[in-house]
């Protein structure tokens, strides 16, 4: 078979039932309580936590390609304390090549978990009353750690790798909720200062995006995704989009006009019928000193999709904190935690 009948066929076979008007967030039925044992319509307050930092790993001012497993046990320790401390209830977990997959180890950092001691740390989050979440971001801008097979993106080999890591990804989470699969930032001019550039567009985009959803609707785990494609792209987003995808607008300013593409997307993805789970960040500029930016930036994420989202469409919200889990961070990423936990008293009050 030759790779556009190749591309076709995938295209064709994945997106059966997951186009926007024939498959919407009912069809998840079998796993829709968090760890509480709570009804699904509870409120997520989540956390992204970086097991791997490898999604930047073509951009040298975070460091480069990482070879060795990097997080510090104390810092992730007091991180997931911090986040039951604050009430919050979800965290995501940026796996990528930092767990020793059974699947394909050779993806492997050095020193990377084992699935075993993964399985240990999930219970432990689970004992504190937060739900684990896994995530891999397939976007071609951060893909770096999936090592030799970033350079084979849409080849028949990567659809196998991606289904074995994603198949083995959910079971050792035991049928987790949701499952993350980024796929933000795939254009060139977020890739100008790489050494080799890969982008999708158009159909084959989307044909890979469906492969992801297809492989965790086979295990009835509901698919999310970072949401920018709909700024550049928001006629081919809304025509292409299902609707049984978990969306994550992010915008990390301080300031919310809804005037400003970034921002008017989460209204538009409330007109159009989405669920989603606003993002806010506290990050900071790579350098010697990482100075915070934004402090104000979750909390005012949460007044204002509080406003102006649907409640019955609002999941929850989503804090990040774009650096690795490492002592020299572990002050940002712990103020970053108690940011999203004096947002929830906010909102809870009202």
């Amino acid at each position: 078979m030759n790779r556009r009948n190749f591309i076709k066929q995938l295209s064709a076979t994945a997106v059966v039932g997951l186009t926007p008007g024939t498959l919407t967030s009912q069809a998840f039925t079998s796993n829709q309580t968090n760890i509480s044992g709570k009804l699904a319509e509870e409120k997520i307050w989540a956390c992204l936590m970086h097991l791997s930092f490898n999604f930047a790993g073509g951009i040298k001012s975070w460091g480069g390609l990482r070879t060795e497993f990097e997080p510090d046990q104390s810092v992730w320790d007091n991180a997931i304390k911090s986040m039951a401390n604050n009430g919050i209830n979800m965290v995501v977990i940026n796996l990528d090549d930092s767990v020793l997959w059974r699947s394909h180890p050779e993806i492997s950092l050095r020193n990377s978990w084992t699935p075993e001691k993964l399985r240990e740390e999930l219970g432990n989050i689970r004992r504190q009353g937060i739900e684990p979440i896994p995530m891999f971001n397939f976007s071609a801008t951060h893909d770096a750690w999936l090592g030799k097979y970033s350079r084979m993106v849409s080849s028949p080999q990567y659809y196998e790798v991606c289904k074995e890591l994603i198949v083995e990804a959910i079971e050792i989470f035991d049928n987790p909720r949701f499952i993350h699969f980024g796929m933000d930032e795939e254009r060139s001019d977020y890739q100008s200062h790489f050494d080799y550039i890969v982008t999708r567009q158009n159909e084959l985009w989307w044909s890979d995006l469906f492969f992801y959803i297809s492989e965790a609707m086979k295990k009835n785990v509901r698919p999310w995704v970072w949401s920018d494609y709909v700024w550049h792209n928001p006629d081919m987003f809304f025509k292409m989009m299902p609707k049984s995808v978990v969306q994550s607008n992010w915008y990390y300013g301080q300031d919310l006009d809804p005037k400003q593409t970034y921002v008017k997307a989460y209204l538009d993805l409330e007109a159009e019928g989405y669920d989603q789970i606003p993002t806010g960040s506290f990050h900071a500029v790579p350098g010697k000193n990482f100075q915070a930016l934004n402090p104000k930036n979750i909390g005012n994420t949460v007044e204002f999709c509080s406003k102006y989202i649907s409640d019955s469409r609002l999941m929850g919200f989503m804090q990040t904190f774009w650096m690795p889990t490492t002592v020299r961070f572990e002050p940002t990423i712990l103020e970053a935690i108690d940011l999203i936990g004096e947002a929830k008293n906010v909102f809870e009050k009202k």
